[in-house]
């Protein structure tokens, strides 16, 4: 059993090396993500790339896992607050520092797998496409049925095929191209990559995400509480991001911001006033409003489907959490702090 995974391995190396070998770097980042870190280094150590994995003060032990994994491993400076924007940007400027030659660049988050075959696909597509800067493919979810927010998850993956907006995590971007625009925002807390995609779509670039599947995810979200942070987390990225690429004459999230405030601030608002100015039962109505949005939601997914409601039901409910993570936002903005990262996990 040991020989044949060792030929596999090989056999994997082999292909891999006459296409990609000497023209693409790694960057992995993480967070306490034990098991997963290690699938997801195991899943590149055979490709024979050079690899960056940075950590953000794990306490699991994954910095000594990633170097036993042959990874030049960045820990990040606890003084400075995290973000994984910061962290693709320190692993980035590091991997050309032992590896100033390479063409591109891969990111994977320490949750993710590479699928065999991403790499060498990606870098065809790079090469084929020379107006194209970012090129990511299929993400899906180790275990979709662990929980109900991990299947929400993986729906989430399930994006269209073609050119895009932008990116997630993942993706394979040309160097040229990611240092002409200064790589990531380092101060975005979330919402980095569609952000650094404008940029490049400014310069005249592409992004796409082609039909070959790229990683396996594993969101290990099994809480009410998880999801909710995530929510927070995606609010106040919808309105940092928003802020930074309205300056610039391209703003992003105004439709995910006003949807937002408008389910979970405005519209209340408008029943409370209703309900002191008119008549107080005009408050009641407020929870059937909720009811037949959930409702619409549901039928348009397939009402038969009982995921279809409870996926309904959380859209609603996260906007609450969006509009506390933008609330959040401009707390900081106002205040004049920086902040770190916020983790689900």
């Amino acid at each position: 059993m040991a020989d044949h995974k060792a030929q596999a391995s090989k056999d994997k190396m082999d292909a891999v090396s006459s296409t990609v070998r000497g023209r693409v770097g790694i960057v992995a980042i993480g967070r306490n993500e034990g098991n997963r870190l290690i699938q997801c280094l195991d899943s590149l150590a055979p490709l024979g790339l050079p690899i960056v994995y940075v950590d953000s003060a794990s306490t699991d032990g994954s910095p000594a896992a990633a170097k036993a994994r042959s990874a030049d491993v960045l820990d990040l400076d606890l003084t400075i607050a995290f973000t994984a924007a910061r962290a693709r940007n320190e692993g980035f400027d590091r991997l050309l520092s032992i590896a100033p030659d390479i063409e591109y660049v891969q990111f994977v988050d320490g949750d993710c797998e590479i699928e065999d075959g991403w790499i060498a696909a990606a870098v065809d597509f790079l090469d084929q496409h020379s107006d194209a800067a970012v090129v990511c493919g299929r993400r899906k979810e180790r275990y979709p049925e662990a929980s109900f927010y991990n299947r929400i998850c993986d729906q989430e993956w399930n994006t269209d095929i073609g050119q895009s907006n932008a990116c997630g995590g993942d993706a394979l971007m040309r160097v040229s191209a990611l240092t002409a625009v200064g790589g990531y925002n380092s101060g975005i807390i979330a919402g980095e990559e569609p952000e650094m995609c404008s940029r490049m779509r400014s310069n005249g670039l592409k992004i796409w995400r082609i039909d070959q599947p790229m990683t396996i995810h594993d969101a290990d979200m099994h809480h009410f509480r998880q999801w909710w942070l995530r929510a927070v987390r995606s609010g106040f990225g919808y309105a940092q991001v928003w802020w930074t690429t309205r300056q610039v004459g391209t703003a992003l999230y105004g439709r995910e911001l006003a949807r937002a405030i408008f389910w979970a601030v405005v519209l209340p608002l408008l029943f409370l006033a209703g309900a002191v100015f008119f008549h107080p039962l005009l408050l009641l109505l407020l929870p059937g409003v909720y009811l037949l949005q959930i409702a619409r939601m549901a039928v348009k997914q397939g009402a038969g489907d009982g995921f279809s409601w409870k996926i309904a039901t959380l859209n609603i409910v996260g906007k609450f959490g969006e509009s506390l993570g933008i609330f959040r936002f401009i707390a900081r903005m106002v205040k004049g702090q920086q902040g770190g990262a916020i983790f689900y996990k």
